[in-house]
């Protein structure tokens, strides 16, 4: 075998199970059709968040950002690791009680969170609009810059073998071994695979219900202390994954290099990457209600990227087609894969074992790929 595990795709995700598989113990070869950290994990914002749509993605996302925070003091000052909290903005009472309902939910599961009335609002973030009526601040909330981040966790081992510009063309796990057949004809063996491409995963595994959700960003010049947190509205949420059609939500964050990345859109049925006008426009017009000033900022860069989503908002994370398989998934995190990649290493890493997972999951199965096979339709 030409190592224990291969993992396709270096992007966030795939580096992280890169860097668990090596810690224990084992030989990884990473193959990527481009560089490290490209894909979705260049494109976004790096947040890391705890996100409280479904208990299994609170779990998830709060013992991955216990790790991020664990890890950030080993990161480099080009991973670009802040500790600079979130703050969710409410517009009036009824996104006030919702900012409420998720502090209970937050203090329930042990995780800092305060409310925010308008003076404290207005003191903590003076360029947000006095019109907001105040919000709910999480403390330990984070930022990275994920690409830098990718490629740390690839060298944190010489256990890891990296290749880039190397296309994979098929997997096979029948058998005693796996094996990948990259495009150029070479085939490489080992005990496992690990798919985790994002997107591309269903050029390797048919049938796997992923679907694009295209996002523009834009990063302004340096203008220190704009904002000092992530400021993000509460409507976010449903417009993260609820809405279809184009939906824009208001979204900033404090770069290190003191410029401010400003977000987000959501649009389906496109793989057209090119930077729309009428959708950065309807982004921007959204980010000046709750930042009146940010029209007087110089944008330097406006981009966009693609989110694998599934039909649940939930990740594939597990033996791909039944359990026991040597082929294994990690994809489909839509926008929280740099915040969940690394517990979603330690996830699909202690289902490989054969061991107990190391924090707290409400439902073993909730990421099980399997979910969504024909026979579960109706389960």
């Amino acid at each position: 075998m030409t190592a224990d595990v291969i993992v396709v795709g270096g992007g966030i995700v795939g580096a992280a199970c890169a860097a668990e598989l090596a810690a224990r113990g084992m030989t990884v070869d990473v193959l990527d059709a481009g560089g490290i950290g490209g894909g979705a994990t260049a494109a976004g914002m790096g947040h890391i968040v705890v996100m409280n749509d479904s208990p299994a993605e609170f779990a998830l996302a709060r013992a991955s950002r216990e790790l991020w925070l664990a890890l950030g003091p080993q990161l480099r000052e080009r991973d670009a690791f802040s500790r600079c909290g979130t703050l969710w903005i409410a517009e009036d009472d009824e996104e006030l009680d919702a900012a409420r309902a998720m502090r209970d939910a937050f203090a329930a599961a042990g995780v800092r969170a305060h409310m925010v009335d308008r003076a404290a609002l207005r003191e903590s973030e003076p360029s947000v609009s006095h019109a907001m009526q105040g919000g709910l601040l999480i403390d330990d909330d984070a930022i990275v810059y994920a690409p830098a981040a990718a490629q740390w966790l690839l060298a944190s081992s010489t256990r890891i073998r990296v290749s880039t510009g190397c296309a994979v063309h098929s997997v096979d796990a029948a058998g005693a071994h796996a094996r990948v057949t990259l495009a150029n004809g070479e085939r490489r063996t080992a005990a496992h695979v690990v798919i985790a491409n994002g997107l591309a995963a269903p050029d390797l595994i048919a049938g796997l219900p992923l679907e694009a959700k295209k996002g523009h960003l834009l990063i302004t010049d340096r203008y220190p202390g704009t904002v000092r947190h992530q400021v993000l509205e509460l409507g976010y949420i449903k417009s993260a994954h609820h809405a279809r059609g184009t939906s824009v939500a208001f979204n900033a964050q404090p770069r290190p290099t003191g410029q401010v990345l400003i977000g987000s859109s959501r649009q389906f049925g496109t793989l057209d990457p090119a930077v729309e006008m009428n959708v950065l426009a309807m982004m921007l017009a959204r980010a000046t209600r709750y930042l009146p000033g940010i029209g007087g900022l110089n944008a330097i860069r406006a981009w966009t990227g693609f989110r694998a989503a599934t039909p649940d908002g939930l990740p594939l994370i597990g033996p791909a087609r039944f359990p026991g398989d040597r082929l294994w998934l990690a994809a489909g995190h839509e926008g929280l894969g740099v915040t969940t990649s690394l517990g979603t290493a330690k996830l699909l890493v202690a289902q490989m074992l054969g061991e107990p997972l190391a924090f707290d999951m409400p439902d073993m199965n909730a990421f099980c790929p399997q979910r969504f096979a024909p026979e579960h339709a109706d389960g």
